[in-house]
């Protein structure tokens, strides 16, 4: 009886690469490195509190203020994150290109129509695909929720939830989430990952 391989997709995908095929993709994540290194440094030093194996683009770190709280290994491919009010975003959360999240909206009932703060808590596991729009009116995104792409959400959603349409509805649980992706190869940002998944003899 075959025995099932306790490695991961990733750690057989890097582990079977020829030395050549190996150091190519070396030198392309090392560049990545830095771009995104340097992101969150600026980031940083603008106030947020960004954890480990963040990949963010630098217009985003650009914009960042202290409001902004980033977990470990997560993906943003946004800088269409309104920080006026705070954004706590867990780990292993995936966050698409074209996303955009409002926190701040006006109140419709007074005369002097003053800003109304909500701010937006995102836990872990989290993906929200590409052009999805999260309004003022969602405050929390459960663990492990999925919002499809293209999805307006207007409302908080529930642990595991899948959700998509305009506005988003549930659609059914999700099964498990992606407890063995590394975040950080998505978008070549998994440098360090790389070379010590290559080394190691497991």
């Amino acid at each position: 009886m075959e025995e099932k391989s306790s490695q991961t997709l990733y750690e057989k995908n890097v582990k079977s690469r020829s030395t050549w095929h190996y150091y190519k993709g070396l030198v392309a994540r090392w560049k990545q490195h830095f771009k995104y290194a340097r992101a969150v440094r600026i980031a940083r030093k603008r106030g947020a509190t960004i954890g480990e194996g963040v990949i963010m683009p630098l217009s985003l770190a650009k914009k960042a203020n202290k409001n902004l709280v980033i977990g470990n290994h997560v993906s943003i491919q946004t800088d269409q994150i309104d920080m006026r009010c705070p954004i706590s975003i867990g780990n292993h959360v995936i966050i698409g290109a074209g996303v955009k999240i409002i926190t701040l909206s006006h109140n419709i009932d007074s005369p002097e129509w003053e800003h109304k703060a909500y701010g937006i808590e995102i836990d872990d596991y989290v993906w929200i695909a590409t052009d999805a729009l999260i309004l003022p009116s969602c405050r929390k995104i459960g663990y492990g929720t999925v919002v499809g792409g293209g999805s307006v959400l207007v409302k908080n959603t529930e642990e595991m939830d899948v959700v998509g349409g305009n506005p988003a509805e549930f659609f059914r649980k999700r099964r498990c989430v992606h407890s063995n992706l590394v975040i950080e190869s998505l978008l070549g940002g998994d440098y360090k990952i790389y070379k010590e998944t290559r080394k190691s003899k497991n």
